[in-house]
């Protein structure tokens, strides 16, 4: 969970789609704003979207052969891994990208788009079909990554179905095609109101859940998991009645089909069991082709490992992958960690719990990547002052960890990222039980960085002219200052007060007192509580918040500073734009506030707005919000940032929320907690900011995020090739087509088997 994304700009878009103006033709004028055109767009992805190729030449050219294979083999097992968000994120995902795959893989884009002019579609229906296509590999799904929301195709259901059955891939296998097609077209263009955003029960879509599970069903089955001591990180959980009773399988994630226990697993916690009036039975198998082939690249991956630790490490996480065993995944974690400074690192696994409604199931991800060792040498720094800067944040010394364990910090150029998405830098292992007495890791993925931050003065929105300059300038420099403080010292920060089963306290229950209220600690995780099972659909936000906060107190740090090589009246610059970034993101966040149902689907937008609610709060004319009208004669608002006011409102402002968010969390303070959070993650149109109104602004002038472009790696002889793609959406198709040409058959056939297996499980 713990990882810190890219913010990205906004700007105008202007392409009114045929079914955003059909509708709107059907309803009464709404000026000024035309407001239903302007929201129906956010479920399409524009033509001219931003398509980035990652380049990692250079670095994967300096590996040895062995290392090269190394990277390769985690590469395929973190791909095939990776189909499993698929099955993770809506009931035809799976179908569209097999639909998908089956068109491209028999014409390329170039190709097929002769077909699709022969079949009467315009360059821009076509090119709307690519963009589509693409959306739906870097996201996964047809649901964004970043946001949960749904998005369709740009171009009429019947031109769509003409060029389908018109292609090579129809007209090789017409009774395949159709029967694809008819799985799954209704649910590619629909945009029925629960099926707009990935939610839980009548809030959205799921495949977390089955379709008649509910929060309560969430909340009882987390109370049964923590009973029998199991982690939701590789579950799904599907609910039905039997013989009028209320019956709940906790589906693991798992190679072994077997509930019995099956040789090298030890004791299994599969089986049936009665709680609180219901029948939980607790069964394997989920993903199971998935699984078998991503053991069978761990396995080969082994082969070419560097040490002792990245053999272990690997037979753990196979361990994991075949009886859906996460003790595994953290004894896997445990070696990964003591992995220090690896040329080609890796992370693979069910890692972060966003896109579970319930905030506690992991989307399987893997990410493969090469150091970059002069900007990993800052970093390094930053870990070496890490022992004196932490007293620094403002919680007493009782709050923070009993010893700091100097992690890794890299910077690495990714070569592979498998999942629904590519953050800026992430904080694993997730595990807290780890994270508090063994250590974790933080990487800042630097490729990355460097494409997502290319920003045209036009394009930028919502600041003063005089602020784009500067915000252009030291946009990348800044934000690299806070991925490094968010990731090490943010995650890496403060304690957990728990009473083990044992009955035994890690703080001194008698001594300690809550700073806010002066009284003895009354509240902490027992057992096999953790932070994400105690504050659940908020725990991810939250610590997200924090760890914003603690990036924003402490660049104020002239010792930070310096260690990026930023001093002077350059120092300062970084400061003022780190902070004007975060209040700027923080209006931003509303595109991912879903006004019918009051809720965020995007935990660090979620996250930036409490804080720009918290800086506005502060007062003094630290942060100014306007209304305003564009030059365009548009909705539009500006937002601006005392530079002078930042060392003193600012900061006190930070200090004490981000005490706050700090004694919540090391008490287990739930009731505390969610009262602090979801009153500044409230949006209205009371008070001094009309931010439902400021909403519609938003959505109007806002930019697609940025999509990725990866290269595959391709075994010749002993040698290992790079194969990469061109910054385009035709780029981004062909690198998945080629991605499985091996054995893409065989991986359609399961993917479909495993969709069709749970299909009636949705609705």
């Amino acid at each position: 969970m713990f990882r810190c994304n890219v913010i990205q700009g906004l700007r105008i878009w202007k392409s009114y789609t045929f079914s955003a103006v059909s509708v709107v033709l059907k309803r009464k004028p709404q000026a000024p704003r035309l407001l239903f055109t302007m929201v129906d767009s956010q479920y399409y992805l524009p033509n001219d979207i931003g398509i980035s190729a990652l380049d990692c030449t250079e670095a994967f050219r300096l590996l040895s052969p062995r290392e090269q294979l190394y990277a390769h083999y985690l590469s395929r097992s973190a791909w095939y891994g990776g189909l499993a968000v698929l099955l993770q994120t809506s009931p035809e995902s799976a179908s569209i990208f097999v639909l998908l795959q089956r068109l491209f893989r028999k014409q390329p884009p170039a190709q097929l788009g002769n077909v699709a002019t022969a079949a009467g579609l315009s360059p821009e229906e076509y090119q709307a079909f690519l963009v589509y296509a693409a959306g739906l590999y870097a996201n996964m799904g047809n649901y964004k990554s970043f946001g949960d929301t749904k998005f369709i195709p740009n171009l009429p259901k019947e031109n769509l179905k003409a060029l389908v059955w018109q292609s090579q891939a129809f007209q090789d296998s017409p009774s395949e095609m159709e029967a694809l097609w008819d799985s799954c077209s209704t649910l590619l263009f629909s945009l029925e109101d629960k099926q707009k955003q990935l939610g839980l029960g009548d809030k959205g879509i799921t495949t977390y859940f089955s379709g008649n599970c509910c929060l309560e069903d969430a909340e009882l089955a987390q109370k049964f998991l923590d009973s029998k001591n199991l982690s939701a990180y590789n579950t799904r959980l599907f609910k039905e009645k039997s013989e009028g009773k209320t019956c709940y399988e906790v589906r693991l994630a798992s190679a072994v089909q077997k509930d019995c226990a099956v040789d090298g697993e030890g004791e299994t916690r599969c089986g049936r069991y009665d709680f609180e009036d219901c029948v939980f039975t607790v069964s394997r198998g989920d993903y199971d082709h998935l699984m078998k082939k991503v053991n069978e690249n761990l396995e080969k991956a082994k082969d070419h490992a560097a040490n002792e630790n990245q053999k272990r490490m690997l037979e753990e996480y196979s361990r994991s992958f075949t009886f859906g065993s996460v003790e595994a995944h953290k004894e896997g974690s445990r070696f990964w960690i003591k992995d220090k400074g690896p040329i080609v690192e890796s992370y693979i696994g069910f890692i972060e719990s966003y896109r579970d409604p319930f905030g506690s199931r992991g989307e399987f991800e893997g990410f493969v990547a090469v150091v970059n060792k002069a900007m990993s040498e800052r970093f390094a720094k930053l870990v070496s002052s890490a022992e004196v800067l932490l007293p620094e944040l403002p919680w007493p010394k009782d709050f923070e960890k009993d010893r700091f364990l100097l992690p890794d910090f890299t910077s690495l150029d990714v070569l592979t990222f498998a999942g629904s998405g590519i953050p800026a830098g992430i904080n694993i292992p997730n595990y807290d039980d780890i994270r508090q007495s063994e250590g974790f890791k933080n990487v800042s993925l630097g490729n990355v960085l460097a494409v997502a931050y290319a920003t045209q003065k036009d394009k930028l929105t919502f600041l003063d002219e005089d602020d784009k300059d500067v915000y252009i300038k030291w946009k990348g420099p800044s934000f690299e200052v806070q991925v490094g403080l968010h990731e090490l010292l943010g995650h890496g920060s403060g304690k957990l007060f728990v009473q083990d089963e044992k009955g035994t306290f890690n703080f001194e229950q008698d001594n300690v007192r809550n700073p806010e209220t002066g009284e003895k600690i009354t509240t902490w995780y027992k057992g096999n509580e953790t932070w994400d099972s105690k504050f659940s659909t908020i725990s991810c936000s939250y610590e997200e918040c924090r760890a914003e906060c603690v990036g924003l107190y402490l660049c104020l740090n002239k010792h930070v500073l310096s260690i990026f090589g930023h001093e002077g009246e350059d120092a300062e610059e970084v400061v003022y734009v780190n902070w004007l970034n975060m209040v700027r993101a923080g209006l931003l966040g509303l595109e991912f506030y879903t006004s019918e149902s009051k809720s965020w689907r995007q935990a660090h937008m979620q996250a930036r707005f409490v804080i720009l609610r918290v800086l506005l709060e502060a007062g003094e004319g630290l942060v100014t919000l306007k209304e305003s009208t564009g030059k365009d004669g548009s909705p539009d608002a500006l937002i601006t940032l005392d530079r002078s006011k930042i060392h003193t409102v600012g900061k006190g402002a930070i200090e004490r929320f981000l005490c706050k968010l700090q004694v919540i969390k090391s008490t287990a303070d739930v009731e505390g907690g969610r009262a602090l959070y979801e009153g500044y993650s409230a949006v209205s149109d009371g008070g001094s900011h009309n931010f439902l109104c400021l909403r519609e602004t938003v959505l109007q002038r806002k930019e697609a995020r940025k999509m990725f472009v990866q290269a595959n790696t391709r075994v010749k002889g002993d040698s290992v090739e790079l194969v990469e793609y061109e910054g385009s959406a035709a780029g981004l198709i062909c690198s998945f087509t080629e991605r499985f040409a091996d054995d893409a058959e065989e991986v359609e056939a399961h993917l479909l088997e495993l969709n069709k297996r749970d299909a009636p499980c949705w609705f």
